[in-house]
């Protein structure tokens, strides 16, 4: 008899869903809060602690933030730096994860444990930073991709999933006359759209949220992707944004404007999140399970 269908099984499950639907609410109710304050006028954010409906709907904020340049500009290079970081991670990963994952590569052990080491040590800011302005790529978008193409973590991961598919299917297809490079694009590649997909989500989302490297390495206001931008509104309440508003707008909302920004900044993320979900649970287990 399985436990769900004797009674301490049933109280169980009705125990169960009692917990998860209250940490679920939990965890909903801020963001939910968020959209509803963006929506808000500001006297009532000021006024009001918590809500999830606003008494009188205004798109100030959102107004205020398509008015200018400065904010489009920023969502256009955010959306650059993303699909930019996240197709050169990907190929960098991918391409150095296959052959480590070869038991007969030549230094692969001392390769490995390298990789490993960065994963506890890192050079450190300045020395990164001496290296990314030696190399010219301040106030580059380069900056805010090269430093950190490879997530070491997520090497091994990939390297463990590829360990784990079949050698059969490589060793038929060197029968047949395929080169290795012919093996990677055309068997282990499309077997590997759980992992690629988990990764692009991965890359995808640190390459939006991050505002350190651009604080870091862009001086130029013109290259801030939208995080900085939003960071830089929610240090400085009455920024500005470059001067570009109509005189209806002079008096910034600046309590509404934090909300939109991060619904605006949030929102292509929650619109890419379900295209990979079904992937996303297999992809980062299935490489984890050995090494």
């Amino acid at each position: 008899m399985k436990i769900h269908n004797t009674p301490a099984g049933r109280v169980f499950d009705v125990f169960n869903h009692i917990i998860l639907l209250f940490i679920g609410l939990v965890t909903f109710l801020p963001f939910v809060y968020i959209v509803a304050g963006s929506f808000a006028t500001e006297s009532e954010v000021i006024e009001r602690s918590f809500f999830i409906w606003p008494e009188t709907f205004s798109l100030n904020a959102y107004q205020y933030i398509f008015s200018t340049t400065t904010f489009v500009r920023s969502i256009g290079v955010s959306v650059l730096v993303t699909i930019g970081g996240t197709i050169v991670s990907l190929f960098l990963t991918l391409t150095m994860a296959y052959p480590l994952s070869r038991k007969g590569l030549i230094g692969r052990n001392m390769l490995l444990n390298m990789i490993i080491f960065t994963m506890v040590f890192s050079g450190g800011m300045v020395p990164t930073y001496m290296v990314v302005r030696t190399l010219g790529l301040l106030d580059s978008l380069w900056a805010l991709i090269l430093p950190l193409a490879i997530n070491p973590f997520y090497l091994i991961i990939v390297k463990n999933f590829f360990q784990m598919l079949p050698h059969e299917l490589e060793e038929s297809a060197k029968i047949d006359g395929c080169s290795e490079i012919g093996i990677f694009w055309r068997i282990i590649l499309p077997l590997s759209k759980p992992v690629i997909a988990t990764f692009t989500l991965f890359y995808a989302v640190f390459y939006w949220n991050d505002f350190f490297q651009a604080l870091l390495y862009i001086s130029d206001s013109s290259k801030w992707p939208v995080q900085l931008l939003l960071q830089q509104i929610m240090n400085v309440a009455d920024t500005r944004l470059g001067g570009e508003v109509d005189t209806m707008f002079q008096e910034t909302p600046a309590e509404t404007l934090k909300l939109a920004v991060i619904v605006v900044a949030t929102l292509p993320i929650l619109l890419f999140y379900p295209f990979l979900q079904k992937h996303f649970a297999k992809g980062i287990l299935i490489g984890s399970v050995k090494g």
